[in-house]
Formats: structure tokens, sequence, C-alpha cells
């Protein structure tokens, strides 16, 4: 039976799609064809999440589903009109991809709107399983600039996740989803981290000095702002700073290790692994 992929030109998507092609029949959803990456047995089906009347087709036939829904206002919107077409579908089982602290009093809206969207999936009858990702490393990327670090997470410490491993429980979870039915992750790195810290390691990596410089939520707002991204998600996104600096992801646990077997990517692996790409930051 065929594995759907939804959002598949986003980043995680993209992982997870590299983690099971030629290891499952796959099947990606995506809303432009012109944005997908080209690979040998995976077929590739325009549809969007915003519009429900296209989603039939590529729901047709397939057992897994991995449910990915852009960060915004319409998340929940998104999210149910996937679950809808999987459930007139026949689809037996969805990995949904939540937010670290999904909950109904999360301190971002991002935090609360995937809540509504968790509670939904886990009433829909159809089996789930929920994965709830820290702040991914890969968010780090485009924060090194003149030997300089910027973050999210003012003074505090964050257990960073690669979104590697978020796309290898993935994966696994999605071939054979009966032990993880019903179940929810936190996927973290291996260990708590400050952005002194992080500055540090990518310092060694690249062989010069990296220093971090902290601001404060209102000093983000306004450089994401600047940065041309809109006010709802820099709102957002400062709304992150705020919580990440209370130390709210101030911790680290097993649950990667527990799905896929082994330890999940270390911080000075994912600098090694990318250096190219953090030395033109």
């Amino acid at each position: 039976m065929t594995i759907l992929i939804t959002g598949a030109n986003g980043a995680v998507s993209r992982e997870v799609i590299r983690e099971l092609a030629g290891k499952a029949p796959l099947r990606a959803l995506v809303r432009d064809k012109s944005q997908a990456t080209d690979l040998d047995g995976v077929e590739y089906v325009v549809g969007d999440l915003d519009q429900p009347d296209t989603l039939g087709p590529a729901f047709a036939g397939i057992r897994t589903v991995w449910l990915l829904n852009a960060m915004g206002p319409m998340a929940p919107s998104q999210s149910m009109n996937a679950v809808w077409a999987a459930k007139q579908a026949g689809v037996e089982h969805i990995v949904r991809m939540s937010a670290i602290g999904a909950a109904f009093d999360a301190p971002t809206r991002n935090g609360r709107l995937h809540a509504l969207s968790d509670v939904e999936l886990q009433n829909s009858g159809i089996p789930w399983t929920i994965l709830r990702p820290s702040h991914f490393m890969q968010n780090l990327f485009g924060s090194v600039g003149g030997g300089e670090l910027n973050g999210l997470i003012g003074e505090s410490k964050v257990g960073f996740v690669d979104i590697r491993d978020i796309a290898a429980v993935a994966a696994e979870i999605l071939q054979r989803p009966e032990p993880h039915a019903g179940k929810i992750y936190t996927l973290t790195g291996p260990e708590s981290l400050s952005l002194h810290e992080v500055a540090e390691e990518f310092g060694r990596t690249l062989d010069r000095p990296v220093r971090y410089v902290s601001d404060s939520a209102e000093e983000a707002l306004a450089r994401f702002l600047a940065y041309g991204i809109d006010r709802w998600m820099s709102e957002v996104l400062a709304e992150y700073r705020v919580a990440y600096g209370s130390g709210w992801g101030d911790f680290a646990n097993d649950h990667v290790a527990s799905v896929v077997g082994r330890p999940p990517r270390s911080l000075a692996e994912f600098a090694r692994d990318h250096r190219d790409h953090l030395a033109r930051d």
C-alpha cells in the first residue's frame, strides 16, 4: 500500500521522502510540481490542503499519511481537510507533525492552533501518531553572518533536533505504524544547548570566531518584519522568543532513539554535515 506525503516541497517532508524513497511506494502531494524534487519511484500529484475538492485522487488507495501543513492561521482548516479526505479514502494511519508543547494553553498561537488539529485527529476514528519536534537545527541556517549568531531562545537552552531525525522517526512509523498507534513523541536532540554553546560549536567547525548576540522579543519582531516576513508570522516567532527564553524548551529525551534505535544527531554532527552551508551565511 502506498504512503502519502503532504507538504512535499517543505524541508521536513522532503527529508521524509528521501528516507522512504526506494523502501515503499510513495505519493507526494504538492501544489506546484515544478518545485518538487524529482526522485525515482515517487509519484507527484497536485493538490491543495486549502481546497478539499482537489484531495480525493491524492488520497485514493493510500494506507498511511504523513500529515504536515504549514504554520499559519489557516492550519487547522488545512489539517481538517486532510483528515476528512483520509477518512473518506479509508486511510489506516496518519502520522501528524504537530509542534513542541502543543496545547490549549501553549504560550504561542501556533501551539494552540496545533492543539486543535491534534484533538481533531485523535477523535477522527483513524489510528494516529503525533510528532511534536523541538526547535530545528536547520532553523539556524542564515543566522551566522559576520561572525555573529542570532536566534530565538534568549539566554536559555533548547533541545535542538535535526530535521533528518524527525524524518527518520516519521519514516519508521509510516512503514510500521501499529506499535506507535495512539502515541505522541516529542522529538529532541541528545542534549539541551544554549546559543552561546551553538556559537562555540559553529566556530570550531568553521575555524573562525562566532559570537551569539541575544535580542529581545521586541527586537526579534522588528528584525523579522525588516526581513519582509508577514506580521502574523513575525509575531508568532516573537512569541517563541518569549517562550524559549523562559526555559520552555530546555529539555532533551530519548524519543528519537526509542523509535529508530539510535541516538539523534548531535549539534557537532549537524555542523560538520552542513559546514559549507554555514560558511556561506
